[in-house]
């Protein structure tokens, strides 16, 4: 078996990207603790319309429907917005492309 190299130098550019998944999770978790903020200066007073008191876990609850999809959006854009500054900042670089084949001419 026998391998027949080649070589080639090439232009890349590079760049910084940011994690997508990391500034999502961020917004949840931003979103999570707006949502207790949120519950924990709500009043707890019966409803004029309905009369009802909500339990605090409850609000918890309907609060985090709204805060954590905001929050992982918001982690979103601001991902978006720091990938787009970042493409100011490539840089071309010279690499070394090697592309080795094999080829099976010692079959048995």
């Amino acid at each position: 078996m026998s391998r027949t190299p080649s070589h080639s130098t090439v232009e890349a550019k590079i760049r910084p990207v940011p994690r997508y998944g990391v500034f999502m999770v961020t917004g949840a978790v931003v979103g999570v603790i707006v949502a207790g903020i949120l519950t924990l200066l709500g009043s707890y007073e019966p409803s004029d319309v309905l009369g009802v008191v909500y339990p605090p876990g409850q609000v918890f609850g309907f609060a985090l429907l709204w805060t954590v999809p905001i929050g992982v959006a918001l982690g979103g854009i601001i991902a978006v917005g720091l990938d787009r500054a970042a493409r100011k900042h490539a840089r071309v670089v010279r690499v070394e492309h090697e592309v080795v084949v094999e080829n099976d001419d010692d079959q048995a």
